[in-house]
């Protein structure tokens, strides 16, 4: 076909389809998805189209005002209202606090609670007595002025002979039970000679050892017996500063550089060298055990 005119030829650009479009459509229609996408793009266009039809627009009514009242009477009616300002002004203060009844600022409405002994001269307070566990009841205290006397009661322990009279010094508290943690201690100490033999000594038994007690004694006090661990209920050892080694599977609670707290396990001994000899005490806790302590 032949050109017309004389102009410039002109040539249409070529239109490539990019490469991921040609791979995305391949794809689809490989696996089938080719309508589900069709599907899913013209229910996305026509959604605005169903949803804009079904909206219906609403005619706000017409307010009715006090014009169109007015309108309704008739015109000489009309010509006779008249708009008045309220000014209602405040509220009389004697109709406001008529339920309210006035009260004394100086007068003193609260007090606290009043302790036994705490009155003047002249004023006496009584109390009785009140029973308390175990069938017991407790003593009563009478208050006369600055005195108290204090007069247990017959059926309170230790109230004095058989017929339950009060001795004159007054009534006694119960006492109460302490207990600590006694343990039962091996201790063998080996001293090296001049000539490098072993001295051993034989090894010896403390039994009922309470804390604190140094061991093996005060005179030299490898360890100090401190109690036992609430968690772990395993005897505690305190080390002395002049402990300069110390081997046995135990653990160390307190100490950077040398250990000075240790939890020790029942039947695991420990080896301590002390002294500037390098004497080796072997301690071994064998048992521990809850004992009295006496009373309080």
């Amino acid at each position: 076909m032949k050109r017309l005119g004389k102009g410039p030829e002109l040539k249409m650009p070529e239109l490539k389809v990019p490469s991921f479009l040609i791979d995305l459509y391949h794809d689809l229609v490989d696996r089938r998805l080719l309508p589900f996408v069709a599907l899913v793009a013209v229910a996305i266009a026509a959604v605005p189209f169903l949803l804009g039809g079904g909206l219906e627009e609403e005619v706000p009514p017409t307010p009715q005002g006090p014009s169109a009242g007015a309108s309704s009477l008739p015109s000489d009616e009309a010509a006779r209202l008249t708009v008045v300002q309220a000014n209602p002004g405040l509220r009389d203060y004697r109709k406001r606090l008529a339920a309210r009844e006035p009260t004394d600022p100086f007068k003193q409405h609260y007090t606290g609670p009043v302790r036994a002994g705490s009155q003047l001269q002249g004023e006496s307070t009584t109390s009785t007595g009140s029973a308390v566990p175990g069938g017991t009841t407790a003593s009563s205290t009478t208050t006369t002025g600055p005195s108290t006397t204090v007069a247990p009661d017959s059926s309170s322990n230790g109230g004095g002979g058989p017929s339950g009279d009060a001795p004159s010094g007054g009534g006694s508290e119960p006492d109460l039970q302490l207990f600590t943690f006694a343990i039962d201690v091996s201790i063998k100490r080996t001293t090296s000679g001049p000539d490098g033999r072993k001295d051993e000594g034989e090894p010896t038994t403390k039994e009922g050892v309470v804390p604190p007690a140094a061991l093996p004694g005060n005179k030299t006090q490898v360890v100090t017996y401190m109690g036992i661990s609430p968690k772990t209920r395993n005897p505690l050892l305190l080390v002395s500063d002049d402990v300069t080694a110390v081997s046995g599977d135990a653990k160390c609670l307190s100490g950077s550089e040398s250990c000075q707290l240790l939890e020790v396990e029942v039947g695991f001994p420990m080896t301590f060298v002390y002294g500037p000899n390098d004497a080796r005490y072997k301690i071994n806790v064998l048992k521990v055990e809850p004992v009295t302590a006496g009373r309080s």
